[in-house]
């Protein structure tokens, strides 16, 4: 598991390999990740946007940004957590997501910025 806290915010992603989606000899890669969000601060927080950065082992970098994660904008209590599950699709069997969410404290509607940490996606095949 891969973790990051911010302002009490803890992101915690773990990736799973999907094999039966993957087609290696095409250079389809494919991953699910689980991602969740503890909100250990002491204020209620919504969030707002999230920005991936994807990187495979052949050096291309992409970048996906949007409103909220998976069509949702949740709203997260103190001491309370979200969680959800996606996924992504490289051509190499290995690579790397990182990134942010925006979030905003309910209170004063205050936006930050919440790391998301580094994680790896690795195919079985590449782990010897």
């Amino acid at each position: 598991m891969f973790t990051a806290i911010t302002n009490g915010i803890k992101v915690s992603a773990e990736v799973y390999y999907q094999k039966g989606h993957s087609v290696p000899a095409k250079g389809e890669f494919v991953f699910a990740y689980r991602i969740t969000i503890e909100n250990n601060s002491q204020y209620t927080i919504q969030l707002q946007r999230r920005k991936w950065i994807i990187f495979d082992s052949f050096g291309f970098e992409r970048i996906v940004e949007g409103d909220g994660v998976v069509g949702k904008q949740p709203v997260i209590e103190p001491t309370k957590s979200h969680s959800y599950i996606s996924g992504c699709q490289l051509s190499s069997e290995f690579g790397t997501m990182k990134g942010h969410y925006t979030m905003k404290r309910i209170t004063d509607g205050e936006l930050f910025e919440v790391e998301i940490p580094r994680f790896l996606m690795q195919a079985p095949m590449k782990l010897n």
